[in-house]
């Protein structure tokens, strides 16, 4: 990265998240021969499901940048998938251990997906136990990048439960997940997009390649980072509402709070939580390729650029837009690219600014909190036992 050697990157505390972001594209590349030994057998355990019952929940799941991966997962889903038959849900394993009743329903078919980095938070353990206990048609599916944490574990022998194992590499060592977070979103894309499989794997090559071309403008990314700013904001709609959350959540973590962040919809940024502007803050947009959508987008970008309030204000998106007081990052695309798979490249490019923020405030992004009061497994949860009425 930059000018930095690894032994200057040891020295500051950053080896290990920066190594774990630059592997992205090559690690993704196992992520989906991964997929492609598998395909088969995923394919006949979602046909299996489909033909036993007419309408299946299925609620994608995690803690944190886990459960961030069904946010940027679900709206795509639902767009191509028939609701009536397949419904798709993200909810938070933090949200159904603490009112379980409301997610989890006797008589609903339900496939419960779960992400997981070490596979060892007390809410997702918590979780499958709950579903278990409480839904008497339980399918899972295990997307994990930890072959030895108690989810993969647990669903070993388990035939309505359909283990994928991550590559190795994605069982960051860092404390921010990064690589496990790609590598999980990518893997549960390719089970559920619809999409022939020769698209998908055009799809993936060009998500490779977009990448690639982010970490490529790792300059561009630092003169961004060492504009005076103290916030930072994140908008996105569609995929990147859910990815924006991401986004936030990775500076936020990798400086310790330091760093102010928020993030919202295009749209939704004007109903009050624009007031958070002000000449120390960063504004960030995922840009949308649809068309419809990007209209929005850049009716935001016009107005707080006009604004003159902010420090910065980036946009990321397939086509100049020519907007004055604007930084445009080109993430260019073929004709047929779909937003969720840009997905990709947006959050190396979020990544980036969380690391080179960290550094810039005199923090050590792979130990980033220094009263060690949060952790890389949330650790302090009680987790109370939940009794059926």
């Amino acid at each position: 990265m930059l000018d930095y050697t690894k032994e200057d990157l040891q020295e500051l505390g950053a080896e290990i998240t920066t190594r774990e972001i630059y592997q992205q594209p090559r690690v993704w590349k196992e992520t989906a021969r991964l997929y492609q030994e598998r395909k088969a057998e995923i394919k006949a355990f979602l046909e299996k499901i489909g033909k036993e019952h007419d309408y299946i929940k299925v609620i994608l799941t995690g803690a944190g940048t886990s459960a961030y991966v069904g946010d940027t997962l679900v709206p795509y889903l639902q767009e191509v998938h028939d609701e009536r038959h397949w419904n798709f849900q993200s909810i938070a394993t933090t949200d159904i251990v603490a009112h379980p009743q409301t997610y989890l329903k006797k008589e609903v078919p339900t496939v419960l997906v779960s992400f997981a980095r070490s596979g060892n938070s007390p809410e997702s353990v918590a979780t499958v136990q709950l579903a278990q206990d409480l839904v008497d048609e339980l399918y899972q599916i295990t997307i994990t990048c930890a072959e030895e944490g108690k989810l993969a574990q647990q669903a070993h022998g388990d035939e309505r439960n359909l283990l994928l194992l991550q590559p190795k590499e994605t069982n960051d060592a860092g404390f921010a997940m990064t690589s496990s977070f790609t590598s999980m979103l990518l893997t549960a894309l390719l089970v559920f997009d619809p999409s022939e499989e020769k698209t998908k794997e055009k799809r993936v090559e060009e998500l490779i390649h977009l990448s690639e071309q982010i970490l490529e403008k790792d300059r561009e990314v630092k003169e961004v980072v060492d504009l005076d700013f103290e916030r930072v904001i994140y908008l996105g709609a569609g995929p990147f509402f859910g990815l924006a959350h991401e986004a936030q959540l990775k500076i936020l973590e990798l400086t310790a709070g330091k760093i102010a962040t928020m993030y919202e919809s295009p749209v939704g940024f004007r109903h009050g939580p624009k007031s958070l502007i002000n000449d120390q803050t960063l504004v960030l947009v995922f840009g949308s390729i649809d068309p419809y959508t990007r209209q929005y987008d850049l009716d935001l970008v016009r107005e707080v650029a006009g604004d003159q309030i902010a420090r910065q204000v980036v946009l990321l998106t397939n086509q100049a837009a020519g907007i004055e007081h604007v930084r445009e990052v080109l993430v260019e695309a073929s004709a047929d690219s779909l937003d969720i798979y840009r997905a990709f490249p947006y959050i190396i490019y979020g990544q980036l600014i969380s690391l080179l923020t960290s550094l810039k405030v005199q923090n050590r992004p792979d130990t980033p909190s220094p009263t060690g009061t949060v952790n890389r497994v949330v650790q302090g949860v009680i987790i109370h036992p939940f009794h059926k009425e």
